[in-house]
């Protein structure tokens, strides 16, 4: 049997994609998360590490953690993940999949990193309507709270929401149902494969500014083949506590 990984942050659409996988008798061996190092938190989403820990708990399915410092160029991030999934690799892992929807630059990154490594990349989830999926993933049993928005696009008020259909008729023009565009980033607190929901607790808002990609990282990020695009720079977060 196909070892797999399945990329996992923490959120909704990687939830949603492990739910999918195990309908299709594609279980994944392995969830693959990456940390802020300084700040033990998963990268975006700003999730805490336990609560990441409680998470893989809950689906009994084992966790490896990519460490990564808080200010890493794309450069040394693609060398530093090879590494670590060139590790993987020889331990008979083959596939890895990823919750992504639409942005064509993104999974053609994936599928050129993960090929140099030796890994089929998988995209459970790819090209479904975000609006139709927001509601299955709603339907499903799969519940999340909005850890962070995108100060250019939502305000503060939308972070510590549930995602729930309230949420999404409140979402501003413009906003993607699912924040593909990466308008917002969720926490995922019950599931229909947890053991039990995780207790959880809301704690400070914080605003968190990033410094702008750089056009040589934007390069090796994108394909070429579409116009540049602007990244968010700002973002609202709240602290989800454990209970």
């Amino acid at each position: 049997m196909k070892k797999s990984i399945l990329s996992w942050s923490t959120g909704k659409d990687a939830a949603y994609s492990l739910l999918k996988l195990v309908q299709n008798g594609k279980k994944p061996g392995l969830l693959l998360t990456n940390i802020n190092q300084s700040k033990e938190r998963v990268s975006m989403h700003g999730s805490r590490l336990e609560l990441l820990k409680l998470q893989a708990e809950r689906l009994n399915i084992p966790l490896y953690i990519i460490p990564l410092h808080e200010e890493i160029n794309m450069e040394d991030y693609n060398r530093i993940t090879a590494d670590h999934l060139k590790k993987l690799r020889t331990k008979g892992f083959t596939n890895i999949y990823f919750g992504d929807i639409f942005l064509e630059d993104l999974k053609n990154y994936r599928i050129k990193q993960m090929n140099a490594v030796g890994l089929n990349s998988g995209f459970p989830i790819w090209g479904e309507n975000t609006s139709e999926l927001a509601q299955k993933i709603i339907d499903s049993g799969i519940k999340a709270v909005i850890t962070a928005v995108s100060a250019d696009k939502m305000d503060k008020s939308f972070v510590g929401r549930t995602f729930d259909r309230s949420f999404l008729n409140d979402l501003p023009e413009g906003v993607d149902w699912c924040g593909e565009n990466g308008e917002f980033h969720s926490f995922v607190y019950d599931h229909p494969l947890f053991s039990s929901p995780i207790e959880w607790k809301k704690g400070e808002i914080v605003f968190k500014k990033y410094k702008k990609c750089t056009k040589e990282d934007k390069n090796k990020f994108s394909s070429g083949n579409e116009k540049e695009k602007t990244w968010d720079t700002g973002f609202w977060y709240i602290d989800i506590l454990k209970k």
